[in-house]
């Protein structure tokens, strides 16, 4: 293991710690995105239809096909029709391609949509993505472990100045959706910086405020926070003692917790 500076708050060399050895791991991008898919298929909800949808209507084929009434020779096609008053037919009802009929393929509740992975593949995804965080020509980013005392979002943008990463807070798209929350101006931020610390604290709160950076304790590192959308290399901020319990915590770390 070689040993990594640390910074302060103020961006200045404070110290150095012993780098673990998880950030010596292959990279492996499909493993990265099989994770991410496994965490994101937990989030689906299963969706059902109910069994009469569409079907509660008078609709129904007339008689034989041989006759009349079910529309042949009168120019119209030959489909369950509404049975109205005095022997008059309605419109197409029932069948998938009329209006306000029944679905052709609903949704099922019995469809599988979560997708496993195995523990030690997870485990591995996770190394993998962290590795992936440091690129082959430099160091990560580990600051000492006042980061951890930050209790004011604004304390926090000025530590990420210090450490000259301007460009992850300040060139963060903003994305407007589509649709009903375009209406409900609902915004959503690409995601540019990650802050791990070694424990549930101030500094999550004061981090997770900023467009674009997300924050965590070590120990709830997840893939889709390190590779968000499957694609490896974001870039994070180290506390010390979060340094000090990764190599443990990559191996507890289990998909879903």
């Amino acid at each position: 293991m070689t040993d990594v500076d640390v910074l302060s708050i103020d961006g200045r060399k404070s110290g150095s710690v012993a780098l673990p050895e998880v950030f010596s791991e292959a990279v492996r991008p499909e493993l990265i995105l099989r994770a991410v898919n496994a965490e994101n298929s937990r989030k689906l909800q299963p969706q059902g239809h109910n069994p009469l949808a569409g079907m509660d209507n008078t609709a129904m084929y007339y008689g034989s096909m041989h006759s009349y009434r079910t529309g042949r020779h009168m120019g119209i096609a030959i489909r369950p029709r509404q049975k109205l008053g005095g022997g008059q037919q309605g419109a197409v009802r029932v069948i998938p391609s009329s209006v306000k009929g029944r679905r052709a393929h609903p949704h099922k509740i019995e469809k599988i949509l979560v997708e496993n992975i195995n523990r030690r593949e997870y485990s591995k995804a996770i190394a993998s993505a962290v590795a992936a965080t440091v690129p082959e020509t430099k160091r990560p980013i580990i600051v000492s472990n006042e980061i951890e005392s930050i209790k004011r979002t604004k304390d926090m943008v000025t530590l990420i100045r210090n450490l000259k990463l301007d460009s992850k807070i300040d060139n963060v798209d903003k994305r407007i959706r589509k649709g009903l929350r375009r209406s409900s101006k609902r915004r959503s931020y690409t995601k540019t910086l990650l802050v791990v610390v070694g424990k549930d604290g101030s500094a999550i709160k004061s981090a997770r405020n900023i467009a674009g950076v997300d924050a965590c304790a070590v120990g709830k590192l997840s893939a889709g926070l390190l590779a968000p959308g499957g694609r490896p290399g974001r870039s994070v901020i180290w506390s010390e003692s979060a340094i000090g319990a990764l190599q443990s915590a990559v191996s507890k770390i289990r998909i879903g917790e």
